[in-house]
């Protein structure tokens, strides 16, 4: 993952000039298989030029100072799809964390991931963690993987350990807040995402960061993932420097 400069057109230097860029950026990284399919070419063919687009969109965020990412890697719902493309995709994901390690060390970027994480194979499951582990002193971006993630199983298992905090009267019912939940969500270490970028064009947060994304700026792109650039990247930001975030104000 080595860092290149990002190519960018004269229109779009003013992304750099302009002091805000999202802080924490989410990603639905849509369109893998119908990028196959286009092609002709098997799914997981579409799914492992997701990941070199994973490396890219990391690169850029690095250059541009963005702090976190964020990307939905595998849903809960995805057990669904065919057995053979779920292991291609868990076999994938070890290749990409043992092959980017080098790069995510000198380029100071941390991993983490949330979600069920306890669910996935044993092989994953030691590749993530090792790999979070080599990762956990870099003080660049923070590369969140989202695995095994569902927005409303987040919020159940949120709600469950408050439920024993009350059971326990550790807290009781007239003291819960919203702060209460936000402290056990998996993201609670981190702020909300700023901006969502979903790509291929799909109109829908397909049960994603539920709670986080309530005031995140949305953009949504026809562009299939592996097809998305670092300059759409630069364009989604552009985009979302135009927008006034009011919270519900005025």
């Amino acid at each position: 993952m080595t860092v290149e400069p990002v190519a960018f057109s004269d229109d779009l230097a003013s992304v750099f000039q302009k002091p805000v860029v999202p802080r924490h950026l989410a990603v639905i990284m849509d369109g893998n298989g119908r990028w196959a399919r286009t092609r002709g070419l098997p799914r997981v063919e579409g799914h492992q030029a997701g990941a070199q687009t994973v490396r890219r969109v990391t690169e850029a965020c690095c250059e541009l100072g963005i702090e976190f990412l964020t990307v939905y890697a595998f849903s809960t719902e995805n057990w669904k799809r065919p057995k053979e493309e779920v292991s291609a995709l868990f076999g994938l994901l070890e290749h990409f964390l043992n092959q980017e390690l080098p790069s995510l060390q000198s380029n100071n970027v941390r991993l983490q991931a949330i979600g069920r994480l306890h669910e996935l194979p044993s092989n994953a499951q030691r590749a993530l963690q090792e790999t979070i582990r080599q990762t956990e002193t870099n003080t660049g971006l923070t590369l969140i993987l989202a695995l095994n993630y569902s927005g409303r199983a987040e919020l159940e298992d949120a709600i469950r350990e408050i439920c024993k905090s009350v059971a326990n009267k550790r807290l009781q019912p007239g003291e819960f807040t919203q702060e209460h939940l936000r402290q056990h969500l998996y993201t609670s270490q981190w702020p909300d995402p700023d901006l969502l970028i979903r790509t291929s064009g799909e109109m829908r947060l397909s049960n994603f960061l539920l709670w986080q994304l309530s005031y995140t700026e949305l953009y949504v792109t026809p562009k299939l993932w592996p097809d998305f650039t670092k300059l759409d990247l630069l364009e989604a930001i552009e985009e979302f420097q135009r927008r006034q975030r009011r919270y519900g104000g005025i």
